[in-house]
């Protein structure tokens, strides 16, 4: 089984429960709250439209459209896009395949990843941000959300079920590298401590610009 294969089983197992617990994550997530704030500014000032990739049940893309941003989402799982489909039914949902975007060149002004570049194994990674910085437009605006480390997670147990996936904890240093190979520069990064129960690690945020 490919890792897609894997990552899309072990989201569509846990789609339900996962919203569950996290629905109000964000709401006792101040430092979030921030990162996504300067995100839909820049954004805003801008203009364009925003894909939240890797958008899972839709929590992300709800606040995002709370903040007046013109966001939709896209998953690898059919079953999250079908929560989030449920949870926000006057939002955008498709699935699809980050390194793989159904979408025009230079069609975006923003393009959100919240924890959703973790299950790329990271050699993958320079395709993925290369497909970002396609859909880009000059000067549109990344975020990318992670955890921090340096190594390979095997996933078999997640919101009360058993599941089968790989997740990578990833540099923000080498990461940062990876983007200015395709064009994007990071224009601000912030590392945070643990702040609960479900944070294993340092959590970073990578807020960057496609060159041009």
């Amino acid at each position: 089984m490919t890792y897609l294969e894997e990552t899309r089983a072990a989201y569509d197992t846990v789609a339900i429960d996962y919203a569950k617990t996290l629905e109000d994550n964000l709401a006792q997530s101040p430092m979030d709250r921030a990162m996504l704030g300067v995100f839909a500014e820049h954004v805003l000032a801008d203009g364009g439209g925003v894909a939240d990739v890797g958008c899972g049940p839709g929590r992300i893309t709800i606040h995002l459209d709370s903040l007046g941003v013109p966001v939709f989402g896209i998953d690898l799982s059919p079953g999250m896009v079908a929560e989030a489909r449920r949870r926000y039914p006057h939002l955008r949902f498709e699935i699809g395949a980050m390194a793989e975007l159904d979408l025009p060149d230079e069609s975006l002004g923003g393009l959100l990843a919240w924890y959703s570049i973790i299950h790329t194994p990271p050699e993958l990674l320079p395709s993925v941000f290369a497909e970002f910085a396609r859909v880009l437009v000059p000067g549109g605006h990344l975020l990318l959300a992670f955890q921090v480390g340096d190594e390979r997670k095997r996933v078999e147990q997640a919101y009360g079920h058993a599941v089968s996936a790989d997740a990578y904890r990833l540099p923000p240093d080498r990461i940062a590298d990876l983007l200015a190979q395709t064009g994007i520069s990071v224009t601000a990064r912030v590392v945070r401590d643990p702040a609960h129960e479900l944070e294993a690690t340092p959590q970073a945020y990578l807020l960057a610009r496609r060159d041009g």
